[in-house]
């Protein structure tokens, strides 16, 4: 069993900074990449994030620019540093884990609230 741990998330004013950290402990053997989802109330959960193992990256559109997705293989964790914030990226985060396999894990979400 895997599991995934965020924290970092908070309150922030439009225009400043958050980082998340997502560690992953467990039974953890082949990890295909790591990412950050998120899901604002009344919303689906949509993609933020992502990172392979290799350290290749992809993006939201609506990120892009602002936000930067890293990883310390050592460490199987997972960073989201979120810059220029927006009201409109209040919403809670998920670290996500998806193994060679195919099986994906998914932490527990932190909450990140950005004011106007």
């Amino acid at each position: 069993q895997v599991q995934l741990v965020e924290s970092g998330g908070g309150l922030v004013q439009a225009g400043g900074s958050l980082r998340l950290s997502c560690v992953a402990s467990g039974s953890i053997f082949s990890i295909s990449a790591m990412g950050w989802y998120r899901q604002a109330a009344g919303n689906q959960r949509e993609f933020v994030a992502g990172i392979t193992s290799g350290g290749g990256t992809n993006y939201a559109d609506s990120v892009k620019g602002r936000f930067t997705v890293s990883r310390d293989n050592a460490k199987n964790t997972v960073y989201l540093q979120m810059n220029s914030l927006k009201p409109e990226d209040t919403a809670v985060y998920y670290c996500n884990l998806l193994t060679m396999g195919g099986r994906a894990y998914w932490g527990q979400g932190t909450q990140v609230t950005v004011s106007s």
